[in-house]
């Protein structure tokens, strides 16, 4: 069995929360266990928490979930684009799979809605490379 920890964002919640659910779901449905979910502001505090559980000898992969939605400046594609980096060097530095399931930057509100199933894939991912590895 895989043992999952998994990293919610709360900003843009109403998705966040619908992106946990599949999360959950897609973990039961590969016989994987979600061990610790842990909620943050944002995707751009997802790393530190990522890293967190990566630390866990107990932890065999972490997904990260959330949905950065455009605004009026181009602060979704920083805050994409650092978390995505992030991710990332967690993953590496810490050897262990991180999947980013955070949806954006550039879309809308409609469009990050329609990306919950994302979230999903992010433990698919995750389950596939525990097993690679």
């Amino acid at each position: 069995m895989v043992a999952i920890g998994l990293v919610v964002a709360r900003f843009n919640r109403p998705v966040t929360e619908r992106m946990e659910e599949a999360a959950l779901s897609a973990a039961n449905e590969h016989d994987a266990e979600v061990i610790e979910t842990v909620h943050v502001p944002g995707a751009y505090d997802a790393p530190l928490a990522a890293d967190r559980l990566a630390r866990r000898d107990d932890v065999d992969a972490v997904v990260a979930v959330g949905a950065i939605v455009a605004g009026d400046t181009d602060h979704d594609q920083v805050i994409a684009s650092a978390a995505a980096q992030g991710l990332t060097d967690v993953s590496l530095d810490r050897d262990t799979p991180v999947t980013l399931g955070i949806t954006g930057p550039g879309m809308s509100a409609a469009e990050a809605d329609e990306r919950v199933e994302n979230a999903a894939r992010a433990v698919d991912g995750a389950v596939n490379m525990v097993s690679a590895l």
